[in-house]
């Protein structure tokens, strides 16, 4: 029996044409800056993205860590969604290594209100932390990979400025954000002081992330960077791959959202499963398992038995992302083998 692996969109394998460009690639030492893959690489997301700069990190996570640290100083306040990826996955960097002061925002449905944001925002008083920072999340992990509107995300970057706070927007999955919403990437990157996106996701590259920025922004972020241990050498390998994927694989996430969709229609029809088809906007599928069994453990067992992987979001969900590896007749199979694990009767 052939897995059907929807863990994650980071489960993807590089294209034969990346593999391809990995071995013709031209190679530097990117220490030096002399890496012309790299730089070729940085060229078109700044391009892309509507921004001055650009810079390649290993992940997504260092990416993020090293603009927060570019924008802001040991002790300063950093304004977020509790449920956000820098908050929630990545192991608490922000506060035990970029020493920045997180000042939670509750965001239901991973949305933050401009005026919850304009009141969390304290008057300067000896006691508090300088706020400096607002990060956003787009689309938004935990909230099942919604998308902030782009007039609710340019509101909340002007309000933002207005409190004299820099925005860094954590867009892992900008990509499914902008076709989702029907614009380009850039719309979302304008008003953004910094933006991360990652190669390694559905974009099918083996690893890195870019951030993007002005010149003197991703200066910061590439001091930071290498304060990280981030300072690499031959990295066309890892750009050359990058080229790639900006260049034949963004918009055919299309796709991937078409097959979330078809997903979470099947899965709504299996008894003891629940989906919010309102969240389901990109290429993941929350699916609520309760009523099937109160463990999520248990549940993510079973459907491992009939072939079928899927990530814990305890203690209630279970979380499934599409990516290119899988078409249409590959989801409705993951259905009916889901249907089958979770039978009454085992």
């Amino acid at each position: 029996m052939d897995v059907i692996n929807l863990r994650s969109d980071t489960q993807t394998l590089p294209t034969p044409e990346m593999m391809e460009a990995v071995a013709a690639a031209q190679l530097g030492d990117d220490t030096y800056d002399e890496d012309p893959t790299v730089r070729a690489l940085e060229e078109e997301a700044a391009r892309l993205l509507g921004k001055e700069a650009a810079v390649l990190c290993i992940s997504g996570n260092m990416a993020n860590l090293a603009c927060l640290m570019a924008h802001a100083a040991p002790g300063d306040e950093v304004f977020l969604d509790p449920e956000s990826h820098i908050y929630y996955y990545e192991v608490g960097g922000l506060a035990n290594i970029a020493g920045l002061m997180p000042m939670p925002v509750p965001c239901p449905s991973g949305r933050m209100d401009p005026g919850d944001l304009r009141r969390a925002v304290r008057r300067p008083n000896l006691h508090y932390p300088v706020p400096k920072l607002l990060c956003l999340e787009n689309t938004h992990n935990r909230a099942g990979g919604t998308v902030t509107p782009l007039d609710l995300h340019n509101a909340l970057c002007d309000t933002a400025h207005d409190l004299g706070l820099t925005v860094h927007l954590d867009g892992a999955r900008i990509f499914n954000a902008a076709i989702a919403a029907g614009v380009p990437a850039s719309a979302f990157a304008e008003k953004a002081d910094s933006v991360m996106f990652c190669l390694s996701k559905g974009l099918s590259c083996p690893l890195g992330s870019i951030a993007v920025g002005s010149r003197e922004v991703i200066e910061r972020v590439d001091r930071a960077r290498k304060r990280l241990g981030g300072g690499m050498r031959q990295a066309g390998i890892i750009a050359a791959c990058g080229l790639v994927a900006l260049r034949t694989m963004v918009d055919r996430l299309a796709d991937d959202h078409a097959n979330a969709r078809l997903l979470a229609d099947g899965l709504t029809a299996v008894p003891g499963l629940r989906v919010d088809l309102a969240t389901v906007e990109t290429n993941m599928v929350y699916v609520d398992h309760r009523d099937a069994y109160p463990d999520t453990g248990a549940v993510l067992a079973r459907m491992k038995a009939v072939g079928v992987l899927a990530s814990g979001r305890p203690p209630h969900h279970i979380r499934f992302v599409t990516h290119r590896h899988y078409g249409p007749d590959d989801i409705r199979e993951a259905v009916e083998r889901v249907r089958t694990a979770l039978r009454a009767d085992g």
